[in-house]
């Protein structure tokens, strides 16, 4: 697949303005939207921002620029039975042969699952709801990051108002239940589906007929080296900081992380292991941890905002992720353009950001003693984690700019979206 900053005619149109979408937005755990949006928006492109739910925290706990997207976003279900019942009525008296297309298909997709046809009933009338938001904004395409839930209501607002529809991939979840997901009737409205890694892209390609693979463009994330910039190394740390962002989730593979922990005890090691985030397995994760020979070495801080978290990756002498699945997680670029050394499961898109023994250590996934291998050779080894530190943030200012990747997506939508 061509590059799109070099495929891309320099002459091709502006993208004016569209509208994203996100089941929450803003949301903690997804801030690489918030971040991608408004690095669009100093590039020119009116991006207009719409979320199903209301932000996951109040606003006292959000950052600045946090709270105002949440001024500025519109969210659907902060308009109750009122605003969905003027939805349907507006629909049916401007848009009659829309409404309908989109209830039959809602009813289509649904066959004999009445839970099924609930749930598209309501995707139906959050479309209606999305559409009308966007027909007051002026706005003509849709673009929704993550192919679940939003963007089922994404696929019944290009079905209800022919809007322009696209996507950003992340995987692995929406390649798992691809029938619940409705990912093949997606793939086929879209417009184009920008892919955050080639392994993404390859899952699409299994996942559909050749006939849609133009589609799939490869649209990679990104951080700002400048914000995330080298902390100074310790040569002797003591203890050493081990460091683990993200959701606590089953798929982040965080249990795997204590027992590698408590081995590293059972070893006489003097190591710190930081957890930053909640999630699902927040008391699961405790509990383990209290059990283990390492209860006094295992700190969870909760839940960071990114004004916060550069404190606590600047006290790090080591980022571990040991994932189960993953898309391509931003917070290994985040450790890397700091130049902490990584250690994460060579699994999906993690290889095409690290190169084993390069960029970070890879270990195959739910392997605790190749988890604790790894920690111990960059305990070990002062060298090994500078030279992978600097080899880290070089892969992430090459190939993850933020800036620069953003500028690849703008060309994207300068040469697919239809203004």
């Amino acid at each position: 697949m061509p590059d799109p900053i070099q495929s891309c005619p320099a002459n091709a149109h502006p993208v004016r303005s569209l509208a994203y979408l996100a089941s929450c937005y803003p949301k903690l755990s997804e801030a690489f939207v918030l971040r991608e949006v408004l690095a669009l928006r100093a590039l020119g492109i009116g991006v207009e921002t719409a979320s199903i739910n209301p932000p996951d925290r109040s606003a006292e706990h959000m950052t600045d620029h946090e709270r105002a997207e949440c001024l500025r976003t519109y969210c659907v279900k902060a308009h109750g039975v009122r605003g969905a019942a003027a939805a349907h009525l507006r629909a049916l008296a401007g848009n009659f042969s829309g409404y309908w297309r989109g209830l039959a298909l809602a009813v289509a997709l649904a066959g004999l699952d009445l839970r099924r046809l609930f749930l598209n009933l309501m995707y139906w009338t959050e479309a209606l709801m999305v559409g009308r938001w966007m027909k007051r904004q002026g706005l003509r395409h849709l673009h929704v990051h993550l192919a679940s839930q939003a963007a089922t209501v994404g696929l019944f607002v290009h079905s209800v108002f022919a809007f322009g529809y696209s996507m950003t991939v992340h995987g692995p979840d929406e390649f798992y239940d691809v029938d619940r997901q409705m990912l093949a009737e997606k793939i086929a409205a879209a417009d184009f589906l920008c892919c955050i890694s080639s392994f993404a892209r390859s899952q699409l390609m299994k996942l559909s007929p050749y006939r849609h693979w133009h589609k799939f463009a490869l649209a990679p994330l990104g951080v700002d080296p400048d914000l995330f910039a080298p902390r100074p190394q310790r040569t002797a740390p003591e203890p050493f900081e081990i460091l683990c962002v993200g959701r606590l989730t089953p798929a982040k593979g965080q249990h795997i992380l204590i027992d590698a922990a408590q081995r590293l005890a059972q070893l006489g090691r003097s190591f710190r292991l930081r957890f930053v985030g909640g999630g699902p397995d927040d008391d699961t994760l405790r509990a383990h941890a209290a059990r283990s020979a390492a209860h006094d070495r295992i700190v969870f801080e909760g839940p960071v905002n990114q004004d916060r978290i550069r404190q606590f990756y600047a006290l790090a002498d080591a980022f571990c992720l040991p994932s189960f699945a993953e898309g391509l997680p931003v917070v290994l670029m985040e450790a890397m353009a700091m130049e902490i050394p990584c250690v994460t499961s060579g699994i999906t898109g993690a290889p095409e950001l690290i190169r084993d023994g390069v960029d970070g250590l890879l270990t195959p996934p739910s392997d605790v003693e190749a988890l604790v291998n790894a920690l111990t050779r960059l305990m070990d080894d002062p060298e090994l984690c500078r030279r992978i530190g600097r080899s880290g943030r070089a892969r992430v200012v090459q190939d993850y700019d933020l800036r620069r990747n953003v500028q690849r997506l703008a060309a994207i939508f300068a040469e697919r979206v239809k203004n």
